[in-house]
């Protein structure tokens, strides 16, 4: 038995995840190749290998003849029956090479075979490894900016984190252990290209399904998302189970689990709706926090008038746009916001309607109303979807 190589082919598979087969393949080869490379050619070179004991076998096939005229695939008779006194002329004789009277050239070119072999194996594990998490999240510890990018380490392979995929405003400092979004990996003769990032809508599912049970046993789903990463994102809910409540779910008890992840995200704000197959309702949760008064959806063109109090129109814009931008992406329609006065105005809400209404909208909100924000009616149509 050949205890050494045994017990260095354990090790390599145990530290690099590497089948001892494929490693065995990879010395048959290497010795093949050694062989050519000493003879000259390999046609008539067999091995035979142990795969328990590796211990192997290396011979060459001659034939014997009566005159020789290729030593290296042919053997005299005279020759032959010194080996064995029952050879005749058309046999297969079987001469044992040693591997040990390989040139050096030969044996090295054998070597850089095997390590060859070992690198490919191991960028393939680390590929596959990484691969199986493409549209997940992992953690990963922070190694150094290059340039505007950061280089994160994952454990056995590296990703880069680059200028586009990071939030803006987020610095990180060496050593620091995030979580990320793996976007896309790819195959390369350096090892795998591991693209992550940290502004996908992806991620905040991500880190819902890993904090909400209901949300990762598929209880509570997670129906859409619309993120301005490092800012503030919306997403709608829909529970399969009518005991469930899935907004209370997702935020959890005084509110534990969705501050869990808006400290991973560093203070992102989450608002968490809803989900509802009629339009208008959707439109409307969406909207929130801003109060409603009518939605008029249309689902064939994906467009929406939405009418909402004087007072409430800044509040259902959001600051430069944002919360009605967001309601849009969230819920696929083209969303038009109109004030009270602005609908009296174009007819869609009756003159007296104030009147009719007085006191049904009076409670306050903290965020001031944009007199500004009515002049016009604003109109936010839905964002792309970030390509998965």
């Amino acid at each position: 038995m050949n205890t050494e190589l045994l017990e260095a082919l354990n090790i390599l598979e145990k530290e690099k995840d590497i089948s001892k087969e494929t490693l065995m393949d990879a010395i048959e080869n290497s010795l093949l190749n050694a062989c050519k490379s000493h003879f000259g050619k390999a046609d008539n070179i067999k091995l035979i290998m142990d795969r328990e004991s590796c211990d192997y076998r290396l011979f060459a096939e001659k034939t014997v003849v009566e005159e020789v005229e290729d030593k290296l695939e042919e053997i005299s008779l005279e020759d032959a029956r010194e080996i064995d006194s029952s050879y005749e002329l058309g046999d297969i004789v079987q001469i044992p090479i040693e591997s040990k009277s390989f040139g050096r050239i030969a044996t090295q070119n054998a070597k850089n075979l095997i390590l060859q072999k070992i690198r490919e194996e191991e960028r393939k594990v680390v590929y596959d490894q990484y691969f199986e998490k493409e549209k997940d999240i992992v953690t990963g510890i922070v190694q150094r900016y290059v340039g505007k990018n950061v280089s994160i380490n994952l454990g056995k392979a590296d990703a880069m984190l680059t200028e586009n995929e990071q939030v803006k405003g987020e610095v990180f400092t060496p050593t620091e252990r995030i979580k990320l979004y793996v976007v896309e990996v790819k195959n390369t003769t350096k090892g795998p290209k591991i693209l992550v990032s940290r502004t996908h809508p992806e991620l905040v599912k991500r880190l819902f399904e890993s904090e909400v049970t209901e949300v990762k046993d598929g209880i509570v789903e997670i129906k859409s998302i619309a993120r301005e990463a490092g800012s503030r994102t919306k997403i709608a809910v829909w529970s399969n189970d009518p005991d469930v409540d899935p907004v209370g779910a997702c935020v959890g008890m005084n509110g534990a689990r969705v501050n869990a992840i808006v400290n991973e995200l560093r203070g992102e704000k989450i608002d968490i709706i809803n989900w509802s197959d009629n339009p208008a309702i959707l439109i409307e949760n969406a909207l929130s926090p801003a109060k409603v008064i009518s939605v008029m959806a249309d689902p064939d063109d994906k467009t929406a008038s939405v009418i909402v109090p004087d007072y409430q129109l800044s509040l259902a814009i959001g600051k430069e746009g944002q919360n009605a931008r967001l309601a849009a992406r969230l819920t696929g329609y083209k969303i038009d916001i109109k004030s009270e006065t602005q609908a009296i105005e174009s007819g869609e809400l009756p003159e007296n309607y104030m009147d009719m209404t007085e006191g049904v909208f009076e409670e306050e909100y903290e965020e001031p109303y944009d007199e500004s924000a009515d002049e016009e009616t604003i109109e936010f149509e839905e964002f792309e979807e970030v390509e998965e």
